[in-house]
């Protein structure tokens, strides 16, 4: 039996009010966990996963959208407690979540950091050290665009770069669902560039944003935001 289940994690960080949409894809022979929250955010993951009735450890893969702390923070606990949990990711998102290459967010973060109002300093320096905190894992299979797998009836591997260069999404075929990352959030009903002013590249994110919006699926599901109904 084939089903999607989207997690709905809230939590306060700082003083706003947060919440999260992991998806966990699910069949006879898989269970696949689409992103996996901050750094510390595992248990919450666990928790989140038992009130839908889901066993972490029946988790076969786990599929990281791209290299930013809020999305594989929570990947090096996830593997020290489920080593035979395989981590799938873009190929050009590999080298930064396995730690080959340095994080490209932390890159941006520190290069901004001289450009920060006296009072945001501090701020800038606590993110900086947020994202050194997220412990780099081994990715055990490499996808590109246009990769297929069997997952939930048949899973599409979607290049949607912008957010991050190697930023990938999933469209589940058989249920004509398109699982964004970050390349698309929800907005009061809209689906907008996630944060535009950290893409790294904004054009392609524009390009990758267009290209989710006429992809023709019937259900959109957006880390940030949750899920729309085109």
């Amino acid at each position: 039996m084939n089903r999607i289940i989207v997690l709905n994690i809230t939590f306060t960080f700082g003083e706003v009010q947060e919440t999260i949409h992991p998806v966990v894809l699910m069949d006879d022979k898989n269970m696949v966990l689409v992103d996996c929250g901050y750094t510390g955010f595992f248990p919450t993951i666990k928790q989140a996963m038992e009130e839908n009735n889901l066993n972490c450890a029946d988790l076969t893969h786990v599929l990281i959208t791209h290299q930013d702390h809020d999305h594989m923070g929570g990947l090096w606990e996830l593997k020290q407690e489920y080593p035979h949990v395989q981590v799938v990711a873009g190929k050009k998102e590999s080298p930064y979540i396995s730690g080959k290459l340095k994080s490209l967010r932390l890159e941006q973060a520190e290069a901004m950091q001289s450009q920060l109002p006296e009072e945001q300093k501090q701020f800038g320096l606590e993110f900086c050290n947020i994202l050194k905190s997220v412990r780099p894992v081994p990715v055990d299979l490499e996808v590109c665009d246009g990769d297929m797998f069997d997952w939930c009836g048949g899973c599409t591997i979607v290049a949607t770069p912008g957010h991050t260069p190697g930023h990938i999404s999933v469209f589940v075929n058989e249920n004509e669902i398109l699982i964004t990352g970050d390349a698309a959030a929800l907005d009061h009903g809209e689906l907008v560039v996630a944060n535009p002013q950290y893409a790294l590249d904004v054009k392609e994110a524009e390009a990758s944003l267009q290209k989710i919006k006429t992809y023709g699926a019937k259900e959109i599901i957006c880390y940030h935001g949750g899920v729309l109904i085109p």
